[in-house]
């Protein structure tokens, strides 16, 4: 019973949205509403999307930084300890810190850019199906980029942490 409750009020939420688009649109068709309604809606998850792939190329730069700050340190640090070269002891550790350090802030701050991001174009989204000039029938899912960026996060964490301390797991 309260499915078609639900369902009622949404079509006649839709209806004062088509209303509400055409006195806007000076007496346009309902099919014209329609398409530019469902064109839209793509375009906002045409916007997501290229959010993602804006955070996979800061991920892309940020595990450069962080996989080559922890392969400087190993390399140059199994130089110190055979004696070839004429390196300081804490070189190599202090060289590949900053790298994966300056990889963290570099993805600290693409996560946070993402996060506002995201949250503004839900808002605008909303607003607009709350209008009715957008159906906003499809839910903007998980972010599996963002997943994969906090990932790497605490891999870099951990990262620093193995490097600083000479601890497990990579130490």
């Amino acid at each position: 019973m309260d499915d078609s409750a639900s369902d009622d009020e949404l079509l006649r939420n839709r209806a004062r949205g088509i209303a509400h688009a055409r006195e806007l649109l000076g007496g346009a068709d309902e099919a014209s509403i329609e398409l530019s309604s469902r064109r839209t809606g793509m375009s906002f998850q045409r916007t997501r999307m290229s959010a993602d792939r804006t955070l996979m190329s800061i991920i892309r730069t940020a595990l450069s930084l962080i996989g080559f700050g922890f392969t400087i340190y190993q390399f140059f640090g199994h130089m110190v300890e055979t004696a070839q070269g004429g390196l300081r002891p804490h070189a190599p550790r202090n060289f590949g810190v900053a790298l994966v350090a300056l990889g963290l802030v570099l993805l600290t701050l693409g996560i946070v850019y993402h996060l506002r991001y995201m949250k503004e174009l839900r808002a605008e989204r909303a607003l607009m199906t709350e209008q009715g000039l957008i159906h906003g029938q499809s839910h903007y899912p998980v972010s599996l980029t963002l997943i994969t960026a906090g990932l790497l996060w605490g891999l870099g964490v951990l990262a620093i942490v193995s490097m600083t301390f000479n601890v497990a797991p990579f130490g």
